[in-house]
C-alpha cells in the first residue's frame, strides 16, 4: 500500500491487494479476494467484494478471512464513486477496466465484466454475468439485465431497461428497448475512418448485424477485433432496429 491514499476510516479486509497510488475514501468497505491496480480511486461509502447474491453461493464473512469466491479487481485508473456496490464474482472476477467511471450508486453484480474506458453513470444496475465492452456509455439509472452483452462503443440512453444484446457501436433507449442507429460520434472522437463508419451503418441498416458485409480493409485492429467479440458470442439475443434516415 506504499505511496496510496487511504482514509483511516475505510475498512480493507484480507485478501486486498491495493497498488501503488490508490485512494480509497472514508466509509468504504473492500472485502477479498479483490485487486486494486495503479492510480484508483475509490470514494467514500463505496461497497467493493461482497458475497454474490446468489441462493447457491456461501454467504461468507469475508472480513474475517473467509475468502469464498472469485475475487473482484478493479483496473488502473479506475474511478469507483461513492455509495457504488460491487459484488464478489462467483467463477470469474467482477472486473472493472482500466479508466473506467463507476458514478455514484451504480450496482455490478456478480461475474460482470466491464471493459476499459467505460462509463456507467448514477444509478445504474447491471445484473449478474453481463459483459459491457470498451469504451460503452450507459445513461442514468439504466437497468441491465443479467447475462446481457453490450458491444464496445454503445451508448445507452438514461432510464433504459436492456434485456436484449447490442451489437458494438450503436444508440440504444427506449422502453422497450430499441436500436436507434450507429454512434457514429464515438467513432469519429476514436479517430475511425468516414468509410468505416459509413460500412459499419449501412451493414447494419441492412439486417447486418454480424458486420459480415464489412470491408475488413475498412476496420482498423481494434475495430475488427471488437466485432469479432460480438460474432465470437455463443448466444445472441439482439435488440430491435428502428433506423430513420437523417
Amino acid at each position: 500500500m506504499n505511496d496510496s491514499r487511504i482514509s483511516a476510516h475505510a475498512f480493507i479486509g484480507p485478501g486486498v491487494d491495493v497498488g501503488s497510488d490508490v485512494t480509497i475514501g472514508p466509509g468504504a468497505v473492500i472485502l477479498g479476494p479483490c485487486v486494486i491496480e495503479d492510480g484508483a480511486w475509490i470514494g467514500p461509502g463505496a461497497q467493493i467484494g461482497a458475497p454474490p447474491e446468489m441462493t447457491d453461493q456461501t454467504q461468507n464473512a469475508a472480513w474475517t478471512g473467509a475468502l469464498e469466491h472469485a475475487g473482484v479487481r478493479i483496473g488502473a485508473g479506475a474511478v469507483i464513486r461513492e455509495g457504488v456496490v460491487i459484488h464478489q464474482g462467483s467463477y470469474r472476477e467482477t472486473t472493472v477496466g482500466a479508466g473506467t467511471w463507476i458514478l455514484n450508486r451504480a450496482y455490478l453484480a456478480h461475474d460482470v465484466l466491464v471493459g476499459s474506458g467505460v462509463t456507467v453513470s448514477a444509478g445504474v444496475s447491471i445484473g449478474g454475468h453481463c459483459v459491457i465492452g470498451d469504451r460503452v456509455n450507459i445513461g442514468m439509472n439504466a437497468s441491465v439485465h443479467q447475462r446481457v452483452f453490450i458491444g464496445a462503443g454503445c451508448m445507452v440512453g438514461m432510464g433504459t431497461p436492456v434485456a436484449r444484446d447490442l451489437p458494438p457501436h450503436v444508440k440504444a433507449f427506449g422502453s422497450p428497448l430499441r436500436i436507434h442507429g450507429v454512434n457514429a460520434i464515438g467513432l469519429e472522437r476514436r479517430g475511425v475512418s468516414a468509410a468505416a463508419i459509413a460500412a459499419i451503418s449501412s451493414a447494419y441498416e441492412a439486417g447486418d448485424l454480424l458486420l459480415d458485409s464489412c470491408n475488413e480493409t475498412d476496420l482498423d485492429e481494434a475495430l475488427a477485433a471488437e466485432i469479432l467479440q460480438w460474432r465470437m458470442r455463443e448466444t445472441r439475443k439482439p435488440a430491435r432496429a428502428i433506423w430513420r434516415s437523417e
